[in-house]
């Protein structure tokens, strides 16, 4: 038992050593662009002719069908209570 228990503290000692990092952080590069100089111009592009309008959906029957035998059903399942 102490075999292992000294077994896991070194490695738990070992990690903690890994993990530490001596080498400070590399500065990230930074680029800087500069549009100030720059002048953009332009028109607002609009599509030319009649409008799409959106397709009309089908029309369907219902695909609920009401049981004309439910209330009577309903009542013969409370008769058996």
């Amino acid at each position: 038992m102490r075999s292992l228990l000294l077994a896991v503290s070194v490695l738990g000692l070992l990690a903690g050593t890994a993990l530490a990092d001596d080498k400070p952080a590399k500065a990230a590069k930074v680029k800087v662009y500069d549009f100030s100089a720059d002048s953009i111009e332009g028109d607002l592009v609009k599509p030319d002719g009649v409008g799409v309008d959106a397709r009309d959906f089908a029309k369907h029957s219902s695909l609920i069908r009401i049981r004309k035998d439910f209330i009577p059903e309903i009542i013969k399942s409370a008769e058996d209570l």
